[in-house]
């Protein structure tokens, strides 16, 4: 909001003049952000972090000038405003990319004067339009003595620009940093080290990715502070070769990578380090985010055997045959307490989108009572001082606010299309407000990923459903339009259907039909409800969603790939009609397109077929997996986040595959379905199921075949296949089967939702 930023920019500049004098000598806390992260930046925690630096931009290798991509530039121009929110006194700093490709072009023409200009003007230029209030030279390699030189003469002739800038306009300096190797020296080639000394602030020191798994078959720890066997290729070896090289310590920032690297084992019994390997493992690099590893290791890692190693400071974990080294909190700390004890500037994290819930970045952080309290003291005088400015600005305040609403309302306010004839409705916030009876907890009817939802009542009667965007959603203005888009173009009894949408005061709300018996969930997994499910009107559900799926994959315009199909998305009208909800990540193919490939991950948590999470690829096979997992946790009443067996180490699929080779299916389905009448039926479902869940996308049916096995009996089913993701040997699991009578359970929180971007 206009005012808070106004607030915001003003305690800020109060907050740089007080400590001004001191910031040279502060400890640095910084932190690279890419453009390319699912994390919002509004969603960034700006307070555990002195410095912030968005990457990145590119040199144009025409003009020799700093170029955005136009998909980035909104977030580019917002970057620092939205930061500066949570954390007035942050800075910010715009990262050139010049390593891999960009590499030669930036010194192609480094050597030549009039490119060189025009290079410092626009950098310099790029960065003051952004907001920013430094740049960044990243990973910059030179290869020859010539580079070298270049290099000198840039870094020189860039500090003399951005000082003369400063002292022309009457305005801040701009910092001048660069991200260089562990060591100063690159194979025959050393870094400028007078030059760096003089022109740049700090050096962001590179101490990761020392090895990877498509570039050597041995499993090398890539992040290591210390390594006894190779003492040349560590960060302990590189600080002490950049302190031995004349470069002052009190100028190197540590840095600190929030990513690890996976191996496949060549034998699982040699897990150690140095071991032989035989590839990456658990993506195509086997690179992987600190929050995409937690989450692997989580839901992959049965028996996984993850230990702190203080020799190197790094973690590892080995799960079977895949080994995993990364920095977990306990080498993070160790890292920061070593820069400290070294007497560095500080660290920095690369890359912030990829914390989980800020464990490393907090950890990083760590106490400092004497700052805490002076922060306090700070607190207390700018407070007071905002109170005073508030008070002059609230006419303006009130201005901006009637502008900033009537911009975005423009902006937000499309056609849904121009020859629709759905009849979509534009409801005004007054309008829903009065529906939901100002949005009580009263109407609340539950809260998603999107947000929470109210039921509502129009002045004619008539009860609908509200979907409101959190502001601390991961779903945002795409989903909301996809889903508005999407919705609009499909009709059919077993799909929710969409009455309108609202888009005022910078709101983001869709109507839906209201259903009175709410979701398939509620009545699946509450032992209270579950009675009131029987087998035939499961039958009569699994048959609607069975019709839903067919209309959006073979009878609609379009396919459309539903991506995230489970019990909380089917809804119930008052006659327990099931419809199909929530396609704000649905994806629409031509009718001659099979499949499709994305770098974004996201979906649900058990329900995603293995080759999405692995290579996001994405096909019609893909909501035929989704509705095998519905299906068996239909017929049985088991949620797919709960651990079954004797030893309660199977997961659903593999506990239903067990059962169903050992001829005790009866034993899968739920305790209401006793129904000895009915277990061929059932049985024949839960073979299906267990169909639509194979590793393999090709050998799972297509929604035809799988309407055609439940509807008709004479239908032959294909036989089995062990499903996917299990983890077990055959024969150890028939031994525990055999021995177990009573089905335990161990369950974590259900529908948990990923949204993430696959490693490099």
């Amino acid at each position: 909001m206009a005012s808070k930023f106004v607030n915001l920019l003003f305690l800020y500049v109060f907050l740089l003049l007080q400590t001004e004098g001191s910031a040279s000598k502060s400890w640095i806390k910084a932190g690279y952000y890419s453009s390319q992260t699912e994390l919002p930046v509004s969603d960034i925690n700006s307070a555990l972090f002195t410095h912030l630096i968005f990457g990145f931009a590119y040199v144009n290798p025409s003009s020799y000038q700093l170029s955005i991509n136009s998909s980035d530039s909104q977030k580019f121009s917002t970057f620092t405003s939205l930061v500066k929110r949570k954390n007035p006194s942050v800075t910010t700093i715009l990262s050139i990319f010049v390593s891999g490709e960009q590499s030669s072009i930036f010194f192609s023409k480094l050597n030549q004067s009039s490119y060189r200009k025009s290079f410092i003007e626009s950098s310099i230029r790029t960065a003051r339009l952004n907001g920013f209030q430094g740049l960044d030279l990243h990973d910059v390699k030179p290869s020859t003595r010539s580079d070298v030189e270049s290099l000198r003469t840039l870094l020189a002739d860039w500090r003399a620009a951005i000082d003369s800038e400063a002292q022309s306009k009457n305005q801040q300096r701009l910092l001048l940093v660069m991200l260089a190797h562990h060591t100063p020296v690159l194979d025959t080639v050393t870094f400028p080290i007078d030059t760096m000394n003089k022109s740049l602030d700090w050096v962001h020191v590179k101490s990761y990715n020392y090895y990877i798994p498509t570039e050597t078959n041995v499993t090398y720890p890539h992040a290591a502070l210390y390594d006894p066997s190779n003492k040349a290729i560590n960060t302990n070896h590189g600080i002490q070769e950049w302190k031995n090289r004349g470069f002052p310590t009190n100028k190197l920032v540590l840095g600190l990578p929030y990513h690890g690297f996976a191996w496949t084992l060549v034998d699982a019994k040699d897990n150690s380090i140095g071991m032989p390997a035989s590839g990456p493992a658990g993506t195509l690099d086997g690179s992987m985010f600190y929050n995409f590893l937690r989450w692997y290791i989580r839901n992959n890692g049965y028996g996984a055997k993850c230990v702190y190693n203080d020799t190197y400071v790094m973690n590892t974990c080995t799960m079977r045959k895949i080994w995993i080294n990364f920095d977990d909190v306990e080498a993070i700390r160790a890292k920061v307490s070593y820069a400290k004890k070294m007497e560095l500037l500080g660290y920095f994290a690369f890359q912030v989108g990829n914390d989980d819930n800020w464990a490393l970045s907090r950890a990083a952080h760590g106490n400092d009572e004497a700052r805490q309290k002076k922060q306090r003291l700070q607190i207390i005088i700018l407070v007071t001082t905002a109170m005073f400015i508030l008070l002059i600005v609230t006419v303006m305040y009130f201005m901006q606010r009637r502008v900033l609403h009537w911009g975005i309302w423009k902006i937000l306010k499309w056609p849904v299309s121009d020859n629709d004839d759905s009849n979509l409705q534009v409801f005004s916030y007054r309008t829903i407000r009065a529906a939901t009876n100002n949005f009580s907890s009263q109407n609340k009817l539950g809260q998603g990923g999107y947000g929470p939802v109210y039921k509502g009542k129009l002045k004619k009667g008539q009860e609908i459903a509200v979907k409101r965007l959190s502001k601390t959603s991961n779903q945002g203005l795409e989903e909301f339009k996809n889903e508005v888009l999407l919705t609009a173009k499909l009709q059919h009894i077993n799909l929710v259907r969409v009455l309108g949408y609202c888009t005022e005061r910078e709101e983001k709300m869709l109507i839906y039909e209201y259903m009175p018996n709410k979701s398939l969930d509620l009545y699946l997994f509450d032992p209270s409800q579950q009675h009131i499910l029987d087998w035939e009107k499961r039958v009569h559900i699994i048959e609607g969603i069975t019709q839903g799926l067919l209309y959006l994959q073979e009878y609609s315009n379009f396919t459309i790939i539903h991506r995230d199909l489970k019990a909380s998305n089917i809804l119930l009208d008052n006659q327990m009609i099931p419809k199909i909800s929530d396609f704000g990540i649905a994806r629409i193919f031509s009718k001659d397109e099979h499949e499709a490939n994305t770098d974004r991950i996201v979906g649900t948590l058990g329900y995603v077929p293995p080759e999405y999470m692995r290579r996001g690829i994405y096909s019609m096979k893909y909501d035929v997996y989704s509705f095998g997992v519905l299906l068996l946790q239909i017929i049985s009443g088991k949620k797919n986040s709960c651990m079954f067996g004797c030893d309660e180490n199977l997961n659903l699929l593999e506990y239903a595959y067990e059962l169903w080779k050992d001829g005790q299916g009866m034993q899968f389905i739920g305790s209401t379905l006793d129904d000895s009448s009915s277990s061929c039926k059932i049985l024949r479902c839960m073979h299906v199921a267990l169909l639509c869940v194979q590793e393999n996308p090709i050998d799972r049916p297509s929604m035809l075949k799988v309407y055609s096995m439940l509807k008709s009996e004479t239908t032959p089913v294909i036989s089995l296949k062990k499903p996917a993701f299990a983890i077990k040997e055959d024969d150890e699991l028939a031994k525990q089967c055999c021995t177990c009578k009573e089905n335990a359970e161990i369950c974590s929180v259900d529908d948990a939702t990923i949204s993430q971007v696959v490693p490099r």
